[in-house]
């Protein structure tokens, strides 16, 4: 059987990302590669870990040895990349643990798969998946586009830009087949609740404050991961090697807009009086160097592999907000740490 190693699939996204090539390439194995830091979660995989495509590995790819023990077991065809640290306001506290994870982490692999498919890299490909925080800021007007210079403005975004030079000169040095993409914010389920769509979710459900920074107009272009993950695949299948796609949402909100949006629908769903959650609100501290907006042109990847979301954004944050309301217990156990027990429950020799 072919296989395929997934970086991070027991994150966010790339849970979704497992999930969507377990069931969809059912003759291909699947190699889940997660540290199952605190935003990674097996719980989040549950439908498919029995599956019989599918493997988990737990594994930190700044660990050379043992990504060298995996590679040479299972001979992976191809690397769907995903695993990074991703928080911004972590960046700010721990440069370094972004800088040892996106950049060196991602350069380990490409090593990795360099010397595996050396002599033979027909059939291989190297897909790293990024962030569209790398090119920095935009203001009111315009858009990214996969011409955009880079210019990230946090430890993160830096950590992730460089991550897509080496990537990229992996492919013009070495030859290495590799594509790549840079995705706008993403929301859907599982989301670990530091991030601001189930933050606000979670913090209504207790009752808490709704941290907004500065006057709250900060911008961003929203994409359902469920569509995301699609797109992912996608790019997978058919992108042109050397190759970057910008994956959007056609989709900006304010994060003050959005809040409101979430609380006008999370009182409807809780039976409460219409405004109640809209008096959480309270306005913080701005973080240092935060972008104003970020807005992806996603046209390449719609021309060239008929991509677009499938989900509007009333559409997307309804079917979000059902599922943390129907998953309590995960949303528990995330908030908790309790879900960090479940490795050691479900794999102890």
């Amino acid at each position: 059987m072919p296989c395929i190693f997934i970086t991070g699939g027991a994150g966010f996204i790339g849970s979704h990302v497992v999930r969507r090539m377990v069931n969809n390439h059912p003759d291909t194995t699947i190699v889940n590669l997660d540290a199952l830091t605190y935003a990674g979660n097996l719980a989040n995989l549950l439908d498919v870990e029995d599956a019989s495509n599918y493997r988990f590995e737990k594994v930190n790819i700044c660990d050379v040895p043992a990504l060298t023990e995996l590679f040479n077991r299972y001979q992976p065809d191809a690397v769907m990349h995903l695993a990074a640290e991703s928080h911004v306001d972590r960046s700010i506290e721990d440069p370094m643990a972004f800088v040892n994870t996106n950049v060196v982490g991602t350069v380990n692999l490409l090593n990795a798969a360099r010397e595996l498919w050396k002599g033979n890299m027909v059939g291989k490909r190297f897909y790293h998946i990024s962030t569209d925080e790398v090119f920095g800021a935009l203001g009111k007007e315009g858009l990214f586009t996969e011409a955009t210079a880079y210019s990230p403005n946090s430890p993160y975004s830096a950590s992730k830009a460089s991550s897509d030079h080496f990537v990229r000169a992996y492919h013009e040095t070495y030859g290495l087949p590799v594509v790549i993409s840079n995705c706008s914010n993403n929301y859907g389920p599982n989301h670990f609740p530091e991030k601001l769509i189930p933050l606000m979710i979670h913090n209504i459900l207790e009752g808490k404050p709704l941290p907004i920074y500065g006057d709250g107009q900060y911008t961003r272009d929203w994409l359902y991961v469920l569509d995301h993950a699609e797109a992912i695949e996608r790019i997978f299948l058919k992108g042109k090697l050397g190759q970057t796609y910008c994956v959007g949402g056609w989709n900006e909100w304010t994060n003050i807009d959005l809040v409101k949006v979430i609380c006008r629908l999370m009182d409807s769903k809780l039976g409460k009086a219409p405004g109640s959650s809209e008096q959480l609100i309270t306005y913080v501290t701005d973080r240092p160097g935060h972008d104003l907006r970020y807005a992806i042109d996603a046209s390449k990847i719609d021309n060239d592999l008929q991509w677009k979301p499938a989900h509007t954004f009333e559409e997307g944050i309804a079917k979000t907000i059902d599922w943390y309301l129907d998953n309590s217990a995960w949303l528990e156990g995330v908030t908790s740490g309790a879900y960090q027990t479940y490795y050691d429950k479900q794999y102890a020799k």
